[in-house]
């Protein structure tokens, strides 16, 4: 991720996973400004709803305002309608949202509904991808490499947070605009969005 409009390109790690009966989404600490590490602590994984979450490469101004714009949208839909938006429709209203209004990003929606877990891929165009797991930013390439060795359909929760946990440190040791710790979160239908704990994001890493 990027602290100045000047640099476009879209340095980060993020990934969401599904498994049997949620999703598991993470990214990278690090922001850079060329090759310069500008900060180690930047935010790039949002709970946009009680059942969905958003995650970040590009431009770091872009993105904060692209999830306050739609934490908002999903939570007066949600009192409009009395219920949660699908991840779906996230995905559809996010890349509209694009269309409307270029930004600098590359973004994941993730999350559960009725239709069960997903995770949504969308470019800066305004392109929107279903998959069963995805990995964005310039750390994807060594992400996709452990996601597509240990990626398995059907995966338990457990089992699906070591790949994250695994898919982000491979990026880390690879990819120069990646790394300084990651934010982790799984989304299910019982428990909704949890963030892990940096106490249980360390735990996760020893037993790795």
């Amino acid at each position: 991720m990027h602290t100045t409009s000047e640099a476009v390109k879209t340095g980060t790690s993020t990934i969401g996973i599904t498994f049997d009966g949620g999703v598991v989404v993470g990214a990278d600490h690090r922001a850079t400004m060329g090759h310069f590490i500008a900060n180690k602590s930047v935010q790039k994984l949002f709970r946009i709803a009680d059942n969905m979450a958003l995650t970040t490469a590009g431009l770091v101004g872009h993105a904060q305002s692209l999830s306050r714009t739609l934490a908002a949208e999903l939570r007066l839909y949600e009192l409009k309608q009395g219920n949660l938006m699908t991840v779906k429709g996230a995905a559809t209203l996010t890349a509209n949202i694009l269309v409307g209004r270029p930004h600098y990003v590359q973004l994941l929606i993730v999350g559960v509904d009725e239709s069960g877990p997903s995770v949504f891929s969308i470019d800066s165009a305004g392109g929107s991808i279903p998959d069963a797991y995805c990995a964005t930013g310039s750390g994807s390439p060594y992400m996709y490499g452990v996601l597509e060795d240990q990626y398995r359909d059907g995966m338990d929760e457990k089992s699906a947070l070591q790949v994250a946990a695994k898919s982000l440190l491979a990026s880390a040791q690879r990819d120069a605009a990646s790394g300084n710790g990651m934010d982790l979160a799984v989304i299910t239908a019982e428990k909704g969005f949890q963030f892990l704990s940096p106490e249980q994001v360390t735990d996760l890493l020893s037993s790795l």
